[in-house]
């Protein structure tokens, strides 16, 4: 399965074709249908509309679509209807007019302080007068369908690139922590040089205070505790079995975020832990080298869905 990204734009339009042709035959009264959706990242899918009133009834099919098909990120779907009349404005029938003045005339004699109609309200009552209510119960459920199915190639595109991303971020992290696997068995064996001139400077300090085979074993057993403060071993194996898991999350694909976002404060917590068992400055560049590269990591797992 791909990688889905919880980011993603689409928008679709019913009633009217691209390239200016006339508008759709099913649609008597010339009006378009249009429908966006949008989504960003989220811990959960958190679903809102924007519909006008003429659809509201359509919002629990568009919940049952958007449901089946998406499973994380905060959602918006927001749906218009527009006149593709010239400029959107209502035929002005002399009948409707001539009705209107009679009532404001009446109106106005009951109450001779009410106020005249302005152009903008004959203007609204007429295009109110003319609103034919069709219905959308087939064009609807079919234009969400259609863009939900580009919300979905747009999120499986930039899913692409996040996850070429971390198979690259992986890819840096293994050779920083294969940088660091021999510092470790260097740095001991140094110690342990240092344990043992220290030891033969206090043994001549001494002058035979103790045997030469005590001062050996303390020196020795002074840099095996060292050796077993600074082990890294076992951090490092953690750290490839985290990174070998999320090259394995990336190819199965699906529905990856929330385990991808767990191992990154897993390789977070190793490194960090390789980092405060650091007894040497390149020790401590390639932790913070690692951190760098986990935090970058995180912020591309926070946009997987």
């Amino acid at each position: 399965m791909p990688v889905y990204s919880m980011t993603g734009y689409a928008s679709a339009q019913h009633g009217a074709s691209s390239g200016g042709e006339a508008a759709d035959a099913r649609s008597p009264s010339a009006r378009r249908l249009g429908l966006e959706i949008r989504s960003v990242n989220s811990r959960f899918l958190d679903l809102s509309f924007r519909l006008p009133d003429e659809l509201r009834a359509m919002e629990p099919v568009l919940r049952s679509l958007v449901t089946r098909k998406i499973k994380r990120g905060k959602v918006e779907v927001r749906a218009a209807i527009d006149s593709n009349d010239a400029g959107g404005l209502p035929e002005l029938a002399p009948r409707l007019l001539q009705r209107l003045g009679t009532l404001q005339d009446g109106v106005q004699s009951w109450l001779p302080q009410a106020a005249a109609l302005t152009v903008a309200d004959v203007l609204r009552l007429c295009a109110n007068n003319q609103t034919t209510h069709e219905d959308w119960s087939e064009a609807v459920p079919a234009l969400a369908e259609k863009a939900v199915k580009a919300l979905l190639a747009a999120r499986k595109q930039e899913g692409e690139r996040l996850a070429t991303m971390l198979h690259e971020r992986v890819g840096q992290l293994r050779t920083l922590t294969l940088q660091a696997v021999p510092l470790v068995p260097r740095l001991v064996e140094q110690q342990r040089q240092r344990f043992m001139e220290r030891w033969k400077e206090a043994m001549g300090l001494a002058e035979g205070s103790a045997t030469p085979e005590a001062a050996q074993d303390r020196a020795l057993s002074e840099a095996t505790a060292f050796a077993i403060r600074i082990d890294v071993a076992e951090e490092v194996t953690r750290l490839q079995s985290h990174l070998d898991e999320i090259e394995r999350l990336l190819d199965q694909g699906g529905e990856i975020g929330k385990r991808l976002d767990f191992l990154i404060q897993e390789l977070h917590r190793e490194a960090n832990t390789l980092g405060s068992k650091s007894a040497a400055l390149d020790l401590t560049r390639i932790s913070v080298d690692m951190k760098v590269l986990i935090e970058q990591m995180r912020e591309q797992v926070q946009n997987i869905e």
